[in-house]
């Protein structure tokens, strides 16, 4: 179990597509600082999905533990503790990057950092990062894209090429389910749990912190199922299309680019990143799939603490 944050709350949110008010829940692991100092600027991380809530993530509380700094997780509105809209399943026009980057611009302004803070995105998470960074917002000062995908069509494609790599049945399970529209009865999840535990975590069993996510998931897959589709390889939402390759040299800040060897995000998913974004770093877990924070925890830790330049307490 994580320990208790230091702060925790609610921030009001409201979008011009729609009347309701939102709330947007966060919390924080160390004490913001007031001086700047590259050591101590916030982390703010990004969960993925769209609509798996932070917890998964939350192994980089041991960042604000073992050293100087602060760590920000929040539950993008319709997942996790913020917001729920389960009236907005399927409205790819509410859904949409746009709706989640006003979120993180007001959590940002709301907290009082939007001058001088660094984002960790993962997956889902970083594709809202890097169309962040892009704006070049004056306050971003680092970037870490962990497990994301470019563009949507090469992470399919990678994504196929994995499925192949399946038992047999598992692949006939897979197929037959997705052609029959029968992808939400326990025959496809169980199929599922096959690639996952091959390319989503390693760990066996999951970890308590990516069961809690995938709960809420269970729970209410509103966005999930709007932006993506019923799975990771059958994408079908709203992000089908999404391709940021044209403007990634727009990213000017340094950025540190991770994926796994086993990972959803296979080298050509993320290769894009690395030739295009001028001041970047590439590592490679040796033995992860696409949680490397949850299955080589240390080295994961480390690597972050390195890159951005952290001093231990």
């Amino acid at each position: 179990m994580a320990p208790a944050p230091t702060k925790s709350g609610e921030i009001p949110f409201s979008h011009p597509t729609t009347s309701k008010s939102f709330k947007t829940w966060y919390e924080i692991h160390g004490t913001l600082s007031n001086v700047s100092n590259p050591a101590q600027r916030p982390l703010v991380v990004l969960h993925g999905g769209p609509g798996i809530p932070h917890d998964y993530l939350l192994p980089l509380v041991d960042l604000a533990n073992d050293y100087h700094t602060s760590v920000i997780f929040y539950d993008q509105v319709g997942c996790g503790r913020s917001t729920h809209l389960p009236e907005k399943k399927n409205d790819t026009e509410f859904w949409t990057p746009e709706l989640f980057l006003s979120e993180l611009d007001n959590l940002l302004t709301h907290l009082g950092i939007q001058d001088d803070y660094d984002i960790l995105g993962q997956s889902w998470g970083e594709m809202l990062g890097a169309l962040h960074a892009i704006r070049q917002p004056m306050g971003l000062k680092n970037l870490i894209i962990a497990n994301s995908p470019a563009d949507m069509g090469s992470w399919v494609a990678a994504a196929d090429r994995l499925r192949l790599g399946l038992p047999a049945n598992v692949q006939e399970t897979l197929t037959r389910c997705e052609r029959e529209g029968t992808t939400e009865n326990a025959e496809y999840e169980q199929a599922m749990m096959v690639y996952y535990e091959r390319h989503l975590c390693r760990v066996k069993p999951f970890p308590t912190e990516l069961e809690a996510s995938l709960a809420w998931l269970k729970k209410d897959d509103t966005v999930y199922l709007t932006m993506n589709g019923p799975s990771e390889f059958h994408v079908s939402g709203s992000l089908k299309t999404f391709d940021i390759r044209p403007d990634i040299h727009k990213i000017k800040m340094p950025t540190l680019l991770v994926n796994g060897r086993y990972d959803e995000a296979q080298d050509e998913v993320v290769e894009p990143f690395f030739q295009k974004i001028e001041k970047v770093k590439w590592y490679r877990f040796a033995e992860s799939s696409h949680t490397p924070q949850l299955e080589a925890k240390e080295e994961f830790m480390n690597l972050v603490a390195r890159f951005l330049g952290y001093e231990r307490r």
